[in-house]
């Protein structure tokens, strides 16, 4: 009976799941995302998100490998605990989740009606899926 119940949570939690190629993420986020990127990710990542120095790339081949697979919520704990470099942890939630909506939509990811929430536990449901070639 107990495993009845586990694999029945397991099949409804992947039933849930979305991925970054279902639109997880509106246009107007995306473009709120850009101004906070510019103000303060650019002075290391670079307009371009192509990584300066010790600051990765975001929106290359080498960053969809390394986020492939992962839930969101991993990219934003990262995001959150680390950016920017010179303030690490003092972006609020909606700052991070507009800035991953605009590394999303540079990534070629596609956009949606909706919002990427800015809430650690529904990232989690988002899986990173690179975008189909």
């Amino acid at each position: 009976m107990k495993w009845t119940v586990v694999a029945a949570a397991a099949l409804l939690l992947i039933a849930q799941s979305r991925t970054t190629q279902d639109g997880v993420y509106s246009d107007a986020q995306a473009k709120r995302g850009d101004a906070t990127y510019a103000k303060l990710c650019t002075s290391c990542h670079v307009a371009d998100l192509s990584g300066s120095g010790q600051a990765p790339a975001l929106a290359d081949a080498d960053f969809v490998k390394e986020w492939n697979d992962q839930p969101l919520s991993d990219l934003y704990d990262r995001i959150q605990a680390t950016m920017p470099a010179d303030a690490p942890g003092s972006m609020k939630p909606a700052d991070v989740a507009d800035v991953m909506a605009f590394i999303l939509a540079r990534a070629r990811m596609p956009a949606g009606a909706g919002d990427l929430p800015s809430e650690r536990a529904a990232l989690k449901s988002i899986i990173f899926t690179a975008p189909k070639q």
